[in-house]
């Protein structure tokens, strides 16, 4: 099939005209048989976005040399002092679900669950840098030994530890030495903390992306786990780009292209149907 040609199926309101009343009749039985796919699929075994299956495998298919970071996998869920539901979350739902006729029936089967906000920019980068191109499993496992060795997980305490005692924990040199730049960073305040919150999108991932370790992707994810902004779409995600595959085109390849104009029916509440498109994968919440 024509790749330019292939539509993703139905999730806009069925044009008038003959050719409109069939896709009418059509698109409701497929997107139902697709949306009961997705809420009785089983559990993964383990938590990830980074794929549909076994994060191995995924990794080992789309990893790219000059973007190390788009295979990073999220660590697992974790309870989160003071977490809130985002502001504009309940009104994101049910907009969603007016629209999009596969969220509708995906949003419910994951009942309150939401985005979480660990709340310290710094944690949330350096747990992120961790989480590239290995498992769940391990980046826990690394991420713990951290935590042992750096308790109080300052940016000084890094600092303090240095390249080798961090590699001794399981990071790989070249992510402790990403690990010591980004705290380096903090500690001499040449990033903006204070003014994130006040800058659009892409001039976060701007001035983001000029740490070493720190691509577009985790840039993004920083957006949405910290800033939790609404409207973040990463494509660069392999786990966001299996599950509009698997949700929206019966599980034939997709292509970046394809993914975004899924999402533009997505729009203004991107960052909330990709939460959900993860689910789908795995229901187990993650968190950075």
């Amino acid at each position: 099939m024509n790749a330019a040609a292939r539509k993703p199926k139905a999730i806009a309101p069925a044009q008038p005209g003959p050719a409109g009343k069939v896709a009418a009749k059509r698109a409701p039985k497929v997107l139902d048989k697709v949306a009961d796919k997705v809420t009785v699929k089983a559990p993964a075994t383990v938590p990830t976005k980074g794929a549909a299956k076994a994060p191995a495998k995924v990794a080992g298919k789309s990893r790219k040399a000059d973007l190390p970071e788009v295979d990073a996998i999220p660590l697992p869920v974790e309870t989160v002092i003071d977490a809130v539901r985002p502001a504009y979350w309940d009104e994101a739902c049910a907009d969603l679900m007016k629209r999009d006729r596969i969220l509708r029936k995906m949003i419910p089967t994951y009942g309150p669950a939401h985005l979480v906000s660990r709340g310290d920019p710094f944690i949330t980068l350096a747990r992120s840098v961790v989480g590239q191109q290995i498992s769940v499993k391990a980046a826990q496992s690394v991420w713990e030994r951290l935590v042992a060795a750096c308790p109080r997980l300052t940016p000084a305490q890094f600092l303090k530890a240095g390249t080798d005692e961090l590699a001794a924990c399981g990071l790989s040199k070249r992510k402790a030495e990403y690990i010591i730049d980004l705290a380096d960073h903090f500690k001499a305040g040449r990033v903006h903390v204070k003014e994130w919150a006040g800058m659009d999108d892409e001039a976060v991932i701007a001035e983001l992306t000029q740490i070493r370790g720190i691509g577009r992707w985790t840039a993004e994810m920083f957006l949405m786990f910290n800033l939790m902004r609404p409207n973040v779409l990463p494509l660069d995600d392999v786990g966001l780009i299996n599950a509009i595959s698997a949700n929206y085109f019966s599980g034939e390849p997709v292509t970046r292209s394809e993914a975004r104009e899924v999402a533009a029916n997505w729009e203004p509440w991107r960052t909330v149907a990709t939460w959900y498109m993860w689910r789908s994968l795995d229901p187990v919440p993650v968190t950075y």
